[in-house]
């Protein structure tokens, strides 16, 4: 059954902007395949294999649809893998989560004036502490 290198997998299904950067995800134990952290980037990709991509905090969990060694167009990058239901549900309500945590969050409504600026750069120096 022919397979192909995980990195260029990753790159080809444009999960990441550089073959480097996915090698990295790879030996940083962020990538997953059938449910075993991989530790080296050439482990070979299957067609049918289950892959869970950890990037930033986002969290993908994929079935590998089709292989391709070179980067095409997102149209065909998207038609390599098909997320599943669970996957999109739990990364869906993850991004509500964060959303609603962010909400509280008000920026100021104007740069701060010089008394202000002092008293930042005070506490700034007590941290540093």
């Amino acid at each position: 059954m022919p397979g192909i290198r995980l990195d260029i997998w990753l790159w080809a299904a444009r999960f990441f902007k550089t073959r480097s950067l996915a090698k990295q995800a790879i030996e940083g134990g962020r990538i997953s395949v059938d449910g075993a952290t991989v530790a080296k980037a050439s482990k070979l990709v299957h067609v049918g294999d289950v892959l869970v991509v950890q990037r930033g905090e986002e969290r993908f969990e994929l079935r590998v649809l089709g292989l391709d060694s070179a980067r095409g167009p997102a149209s065909v990058a998207q038609a390599l893998y098909a997320e599943t239901d669970d996957g999109r549900a739990r990364r869906e309500a993850e991004v509500v989560r964060r959303r609603d945590e962010r909400a509280g969050y008000r920026p100021p409504e104007s740069r701060p004036n010089k008394k202000a600026r002092r008293l930042i750069r005070a506490l700034g120096d007590i941290d540093a502490m």
